[in-house]
């Protein structure tokens, strides 16, 4: 029997999880009372029962302390069922975009403001969080790329990667990401831009890139700039950080920050450690 509870943040991405886990074949139960979590579990390792995967969603309630909940996990993995708590987490300006876009009310903060309800229910996850056996931030996670994620762990039953790095490229001129750990300025290098043949082309065009990387400027950047991520990314991982935006800027984010920023992730990816995502925010940014 595999028991994988579901919970995080409200906003986090648990309904989606939740639907993926359904279509890989466990059996989900959403919304589940906290008093009735011990007693379903008991239900479903019955002799003869024929359930082998379970997916139960935990949600942060107004009308009931979640604490309980704690609890009860703890309870639970002490008489030796095989529960696994799946954490979903996102930053607080995603969480708060999200919840304004939807026009839903969050749990704990129906008559306030959503940032206040946010940064209570963050306080009253923060033991569960500890406690996860996997924690996936969706703030710049893909729907396709989080099925991956799920699948990876819950599927295919592959080594769990606990930190996620989003490799990002911008345009200056449009400011510089606010969720960004690492910042990058690769303006040094000539600017494709003032070339007419390649005004209206992106970092994603091979002339583009061709273009880029004829520098030996951008091969030393690039050797020096993945020799220190991979330095770093162990020790974030043991320090406990789960996700780490590696972003990188040139004026427009059209072309030398997105030439750069797939030649990063070509050499990170399939580390087998942890998990590696692609994002150019400004590449179709027609103000730019």
């Amino acid at each position: 029997m595999r028991f994988v509870v579901v919970t995080g943040m409200s906003g986090g991405g648990k309904r989606t999880a939740l639907k993926m886990l359904e279509d890989a074949g466990y059996y989900c139960v959403d919304n589940l009372p906290v008093s009735l979590v011990h007693k379903f579990a008991e239900l479903i390792t019955m002799p003869g029962s024929e359930i082998t995967k379970v997916a139960l969603g935990l949600d942060v309630r107004a009308d009931q302390s979640f604490e309980d909940a704690t609890k009860i996990l703890q309870e639970l993995k002490k008489r030796e069922y095989n529960v696994e708590i799946l954490f979903m987490e996102a930053g607080d300006d995603v969480l708060i975009k999200r919840y304004k876009e939807s026009r839903r009310v969050h749990p704990l903060a129906v008559e306030g403001r959503i940032e206040d309800g946010v940064r209570q229910e963050r306080k009253v996850l923060e033991t569960i969080r500890r406690q996860a056996d996997y924690v996936i931030d969706t703030t710049s996670l893909l729907t396709r790329e989080l099925k991956e994620e799920l699948d990876r762990i819950f599927v295919n039953n592959e080594e769990y990667n606990s930190l996620m790095v989003t490799v990002m490229s911008f345009g200056f001129k449009n400011g510089i990401p606010a969720d960004a750990d690492l910042v990058f300025d690769v303006r040094f290098l000539p600017n494709p831009f003032y070339l007419e043949e390649l005004k209206h082309k992106t970092g994603n065009d091979r002339e583009v890139q061709e273009y880029v990387m004829g520098f030996e400027e951008s091969h030393v950047f690039m050797d020096k700039l993945v020799d220190m991520i991979r330095f770093l990314i162990p020790n974030y991982i043991k320090e406990g950080k789960y996700r780490l935006v590696i972003a990188i800027g040139c004026t427009g984010g059209k072309h030398r920050s997105v030439t750069l920023a797939n030649q990063l992730y070509d050499r990170l990816k399939d580390q087998g450690s942890y998990g590696v995502t692609l994002h150019h925010r400004d590449v179709n940014n027609p103000g730019t």
